[in-house]
């Protein structure tokens, strides 16, 4: 009878724990009701038929508790809970799969106040960007890429205080940048490239921590800030309709290291700072209207690994400082108008064999489209295909048959057209 009330005790004992542990797991596993009606809101906002079988969305099913993926093969991925308050999951994670999901991102009131990262690129979200995106407010990534989105830039995006990537790229917003963003002060990445942006660059000079800013794309106008944020590593704004002159304050940017400003209207000279920067190494300033070449004064130290002037209004002699650049591996000046005779300094640059010695060979040294005169130096003609990509076609040279690679592709100038510039004939 002892033996048979202990047995009945832990059985009693085995059946109070397993009951107590399963309670204890389920309410430890509850997803907080307001983020499940975020949830439920998000995916009945879009059209049905963009929810494929097999995507992410597909297996939200509301009939379980989306935090608790033991027991189901539901909600097997596009977002991430995490147990924030004692008791109860809060969804701190929504990353949807490249499924081509479509609808408004305004389906919802996005009251999720622990969610840090939203991201939903790739897909086919349409209409304007919602305000009430600024409920998140621990929100440090927001990844909007690459849908169809439009409208402008909300203001309302300055209060995610804690925001340090933001990415709005390739849709079809318009308006300008707003000065507001100014606000965003832990941004370390912005990119709102390949829109329909118009205005000027606003003074972005109070995000410290920004180091990668990307507005290519656009159509904005004015002149490049004369304020930009000293933590900047790369910047690029190609393909707009900026004017005016580079700004010296460049040399301000003491960890810049890549710079493209290329297919633009700027004007006036490229200036020295950019040549004997300490931290600069790929330079593209290719489609603008620059007439001329400042001389740094320091470019013996200079970390330029590539350069492209190319497509400008560049004249005078080819700048003999370029090729004394000990880093410089790619150089494009071509479709100028420089005259003149190759340097020798270019030539032995491209000469030198990869990885001999502490100065770099030249790997790219397009000349072409200018109004070259002169012999060939020899280190050139020496020049085996494939060492080098080389191109001198479309110059006023005297001897430059297509025997030789790199006057493959274009013809000479004729002697009328050279004579016409003012090139020297012999």
């Amino acid at each position: 009878m002892a033996m048979y009330n202990g047995a009945f005790f832990d059985l009693s004992l085995l059946l109070l724990m397993l009951a107590f542990s399963q309670r204890f797991f389920l309410v430890d596993s509850t997803t907080d009701p307001a983020d499940i009606k975020v949830l439920k809101d998000l995916k009945n906002g879009l059209n049905p038929k963009s929810i494929v079988p097999g995507s992410c969305l597909s297996s939200w099913d509301f009939s379980l508790d989306p935090c608790d993926h033991v027991f189901s093969n539901h909600f097997t991925c596009g977002f991430r809970c995490d147990r924030v308050v004692s008791g109860s999951f809060r969804v701190t994670e929504i990353t949807l799969d490249p499924a081509g999901y479509s609808g408004s991102l305004a389906s919802t009131t996005w009251s999720l106040p622990y969610l840090q990262t939203l991201e939903i690129s790739d897909n086919s979200f349409s209409s304007s960007i919602p305000d009430s995106l600024s409920n998140l407010t621990r929100l440090r990534r927001l990844s909007l890429s690459r849908n169809s989105l439009s409208g402008p830039i909300p203001d309302s995006l300055s209060s995610l205080s804690q925001l340090q990537e933001l990415y709005l790229d390739n849709n079809e917003l318009n308006g300008p940048i707003p000065l507001t963003l100014n606000k965003l002060v832990n941004l370390k990445r912005l990119e709102v490239q390949r829109n329909n942006l118009s205005g000027k660059i606003p003074n972005l000079g109070s995000l410290r921590n920004l180091y990668f800013f990307d507005a290519s794309d656009n159509e904005l106008s004015g002149e490049v800030p004369l304020t930009l944020p000293k933590s900047l590593v790369e910047v690029s704004v190609r393909n707009n309709n900026l004017q005016g002159n580079l700004p010296e304050s460049l040399a301000n940017l003491g960890y810049l290291q890549v710079l493209d400003l290329s297919h633009n209207e700027l004007s006036g000279p490229v200036i020295s700072v950019l040549f004997d920067h300490l931290s600069l190494q790929q330079l593209t300033l290719s489609h603008n209207n620059f007439t001329s070449m400042e001389v740094p004064s320091n470019y013996v130290n200079s970390r330029l690994i590539a350069i492209d002037l190319s497509y400008n209004e560049l004249r005078g002699l080819l700048p003999v400082f370029i090729g004394l650049m000990p880093k410089l591996s790619a150089l494009s000046l071509e479709h100028n108008k420089f005259t003149g005779m190759i340097p020798m300094a270019y030539a032995m640059k491209a000469a030198v064999p990869a990885g001999a010695g502490t100065t770099a060979s030249l790997q790219r040294l397009l000349l072409g489209g200018n109004y070259l005169f002169g012999l060939i130096p020899d280190a050139l003609m020496g020049l085996k295909p494939g060492l080098a990509n080389v191109s001198l076609v479309d110059n006023c040279l005297y001897m430059c048959p297509e025997k030789f690679f790199f006057c493959q592709g274009g013809d000479q100038k004729s002697l009328v057209d050279c004579k016409n510039f003012g090139s020297v004939i012999p």
